[in-house]
């Protein structure tokens, strides 16, 4: 732990102090280091620190709070500590703010110039224009080799039936990717910041399934978002099952009945 944290004050241009991990991070270490002339900053040791970097830039560039990305290098990257360490409960008006904020950046296609990963599990990004395409081919298939045959052949039959289930180009917005309590930042009743992105272009409603998978947004929440698009209720479940697929192959069987459920909302 000692030697990335060094390194990552030396990144900064000075000596370390102190380290110590914090708590998160199932596919990286964080770690909160303070150096001897009393600066703070997280240090995160992960795969992609250069295109994680690029996605925090991107959900600052678009006004939605994130932490400022103050070095990096091949393995490390250091991040600017914000006030956190809240619940979201007082915070999901401010919440529904940060995201619209973010939904409004526009994007000209599907997809990020990057593929990016949870750990082992790929996450294809290559450019589209055709939406049910990208989630059919980039979302949902990709897991087809990985999955039981049974469960394989349903998600094969949903993503056969996509161009009539989804819409067919809806805007491109930014979105988060990952986005979940715990990826949510929260001081004050405010959210102070979005971290561990893993950005694309797509449709707005995919972040609003992901964050419905393990949390409840409530009314605050959606009041502060705006308007929801007619039909968003049927396309939930068919936006959940892909991160749902992603636990299923990060952490095994457990995963397996959320995924069935889902794809027996989504009608298969």
């Amino acid at each position: 732990m000692n030697e990335f944290a060094e390194r990552g004050a030396a990144l900064l241009g000075g000596v370390l102090r102190h380290a110590e991990r914090v708590s998160g991070g199932d596919l990286s270490q964080i770690l909160r280091v303070t150096l001897e002339d009393g600066r703070q900053a997280i240090v995160k040791i992960g795969p992609h620190p250069e295109t994680e970097a690029a996605m925090l830039r991107a959900i600052a560039a678009s006004g939605a709070p994130a932490p400022a990305v103050l070095a990096l290098s091949g393995e490390l990257l250091v991040l600017e500590l914000l006030t956190a360490g809240e619940a979201l409960g007082a915070a999901w008006a401010s919440l529904g703010v940060a995201l619209a904020t973010l939904h409004a950046a526009p994007g000209a296609r599907y997809g990020w110039p990057e593929d990016y990963a949870f750990g082992p599990v790929a996450i294809e990004n290559g450019w589209s224009d055709d939406w049910p395409r990208f989630w059919s081919e980039r979302r949902l298939l990709t897991h087809c080799s990985r999955l039981p045959a049974t469960l394989a052949r349903r998600v094969e039959a949903l993503a056969a039936a996509l161009p009539d289930r989804l819409p067919a180009q809806p805007r491109p917005a930014l979105l988060h990717g990952d986005l979940w309590s715990g990826n949510i930042l929260a001081a004050g009743g405010k959210v102070s910041g979005l971290i561990d992105p893993a950005c694309y272009h797509g449709h707005v409603e995919v972040d609003l399934a992901m964050l419905s998978l393990f949390d409840q947004p409530d009314a605050h929440f959606f009041d502060a978002y705006g308007r929801l698009e007619p039909g968003h209720e049927e396309r939930r479940p068919i936006y959940m099952l892909w991160p749902a697929l992603v636990h299923l192959r990060l952490f095994g069987a457990a995963y397996r009945p959320m995924v069935e459920r889902l794809l027996q909302a989504s009608g298969v």
